[in-house]
């Protein structure tokens, strides 16, 4: 059988005589059923082809997912786990030692699964093949042995299949290769890393239907990040971070620690934070770390009381060099998980368990970096500041061929950002705005049932914005930063109803979801705007009748005004402004106005609690 030839600078990526080995392992494994690979079954990326040059195109990923479940049918399974707009197949390479290559069997044998996924930019795709490499080379025996036995790996090669397709060399000018890639962004213009939690696109439902079946202990996110010029070559982020009672951020900061050390013994210069500056283009602001809102990756995960792992390759190394140092993060997990994946697995089933008992507690779902921070001795070059014939400002210039360290401040001590009081019951949402609820709760795998009759809430709570504003349109929404309270309010709500209910395992999640406060809650991402907008008036004569009319028969009402106008000179000098103080206070104002389409309970109620 002839010898695969690989170009020298890919070697160490690939096996020497592939298809050889697998001959030799389907007749040391004694297949029954199994065929014999042909010999021209190919299994070699563009990438390693090209030297790492150049990036294949979808159909590869798609081939060479199905030739490695062919290859190796005990070992691997290729799904379709769905379609994109353009109806290109998004596929899940499933691989397992022993054959657990269902949702159903990995219960039945308790493995911990790792989800991988690459190409959710699908410019930054080093992922993509580093991933199928290395997975190929695992399943012949010649990388991370032992490791498909402690976990079974879930491998998304390309989140993003649309826009991977959108093939071009000018999509990341800030990225050293390959010589074409695909775009950051969706058919539809969405960045699915910012879809997490309003899963407008179908690509992130199909991914989140995926993490759903799969259920995994470890979600991992391939990426390249850039934003400067400076020795270290690869980032990698555990998630939580900050203090939580079910203790969840210290199985990742071990984890963490683990990663950082596999790596610096391979050679590499790791980072365990983001390296993008406090102020854009400025090396002496530093660092700072914090846990990211809810729609990006890893901090999704960890709402979902899961460890999530942010890889994030420098761009401005070579293509060659991202997709190496990606691999070694993979193995380097793979590896870890031969003796810690059981203890990951634990650490989840505890904090999911914990997150069923948050009723009435104060949960905090931000957190911050606080302080001047410490110093820290960061591995950059030279640079120098130069005045801008073009812009009129400065702009910074780096020589790589001048390494030197930097003494900048990383603001690494964490408080709360951001606490919420989780309700003892649950959270009501009407059935007019079911529709646009429900769906999501079912993606992010929060239990809901829809009430089926009217149902009076004596202790319920609403909340009603006293101040809203409006960022321009971003992810083709019209965010809303909300500020206001929650309130004591007896309501009734109708048939069809969802309840929310607090004793989940997804009830942190659900906080997220339905806090107006929470940064990626419905609410901020403008699922709930039309509340805002005034539908109904009181024509200015009228208004005038009616003001005078109130003034004359409630007491004290003068004094209020009087207040009112002091408190804000500018407002009193609008007659608008002037007649909607009384307009708000007077019985046909609407009352649902600004009050937004969610209760909060402290108890179950009783027709729920039959059920």
């Amino acid at each position: 059988m002839p010898r695969l030839v690989v170009p020298d600078a890919a070697r160490r990526l690939t096996t020497a005589s592939l298809v050889a080995s697998l001959v030799v392992l389907a007749l040391a494994c004694g297949a029954r059923t199994t065929p014999t690979p042909p010999a021209e079954l190919d299994l070699i990326t563009t990438a390693e082809r090209t030297g790492w040059e150049r990036t294949g195109r979808h159909d590869e990923a798609v081939r060479l997912c199905r030739a490695l479940a062919t290859a190796y049918p005990r070992q691997a399974r290729c799904d379709i786990y769905g379609h994109s707009p353009e109806g290109r197949a998004l596929v899940a390479l499933v691989v397992s030692a022993d054959g657990a290559l269902t949702p159903a069997e990995v219960v039945r044998r308790r493995r911990p699964v790792v989800l991988v996924q690459a190409g959710i930019h699908a410019g930054e795709i080093e992922g993509k093949d580093a991933g199928l490499a290395l997975l190929r080379d695992a399943l012949a025996g010649e990388a991370v042995p032992g490791a498909l036995a402690a976990v079974t790996v879930v491998f998304v090669p390309i989140v993003n299949v649309d826009g991977h397709e959108r093939f071009g060399p000018n999509h990341r000018v800030n990225q050293r290769g390959p010589a074409e890639m695909g775009f950051r962004t969706t058919a539809r213009n969405l960045n699915l890393n910012r879809d997490y939690v309003k899963v407008d696109a179908p690509e992130m439902a199909a991914l989140l239907d995926l993490f759903n079946r799969w259920q995994p202990a470890v979600y991992v996110d391939l990426h390249a990040t850039d934003g400067a010029r400076f020795e270290h070559d690869i980032a990698v982020l555990v998630a939580p971070l900050g203090a939580r009672p079910d203790g969840l951020e210290r199985a990742a900061a071990a984890l963490s620690r683990a990663l950082q050390r596999r790596l610096a013994a391979r050679g590499h210069l790791p980072l365990d934070f983001y390296p993008s500056f406090v102020e854009a283009d400025d090396p002496t602001s530093g660092f700072a770390t914090g846990d990211a809102p809810a729609r990006f990756s890893q901090a999704y995960a960890a709402a979902r009381d899961r460890l999530g792992v942010l890889v994030e390759a420098h761009a401005w190394r070579t293509y060659g060099e991202r997709a190496l140092a990606t691999r070694h993060v993979l193995e380097a997990l793979l590896e870890e998980a031969r003796d810690e994946a059981g203890g990951w697995q634990r650490a989840v089933d505890d904090a999911r368990r914990a997150a069923a008992a948050l009723a009435g507690e104060e949960v905090v779902l931000l957190t911050e970096a606080r302080g001047e921070g410490r110093v820290i001795d960061f591995r950059g070059y030279a640079y120098e500041r130069r005045r801008s014939e073009v812009s009129g400002g400065t702009w910074i210039v780096y020589d790589e061929t001048r390494p030197e360290v930097w003494r900048v401040p990383l603001r690494d001590r964490l408080a709360p950002r951001l606490t919420v009081r989780a309700p003892r019951g649950g959270y009501l949402v009407p059935a007019a705005w079911a529709e646009l609820v429900a769906p999501r709760l079912r993606h992010h795998g929060v239990t809901f049932v829809r009430t089926r009759a009217p149902l009076a809430v004596a202790d319920g709570e609403v909340f009603r914005a006293e101040a809203v504003s409006f960022a321009p349109p971003f992810e083709g929404r019209a965010r809303a930063t909300v500020r206001g309270a929650w309130q004591a309010e007896a309501v009734t709500v109708g048939a069809g109803a969802l309840w929310v209910p607090m004793a989940q395992a997804g009830a942190r999640l659900a906080l997220h979801l339905l806090e107006p406060t929470a940064p990626g809650s419905l609410a901020a991402w403008g699922f709930f705007n039309a509340v805002f907008e005034q539908k109904e008036y009181m024509e200015d004569y009228v208004a005038e009748e009616v003001a005078r009319a109130m003034l004359a028969a409630e007491p004290g009402l003068a004094a209020e005004f009087e207040a009112w106008l002091a408190a804000d000179p500018a407002r009193a000098q609008v007659p608008r402004a002037r007649l909607d103080f009384f307009y708000r206070r007077h019985p046909s104002w609407d009352a649902h106005k600004d009050r937004l389409p969610v209760v909060r309970t402290d108890t179950v109620p009783a027709a729920l609690a039959a059920d």
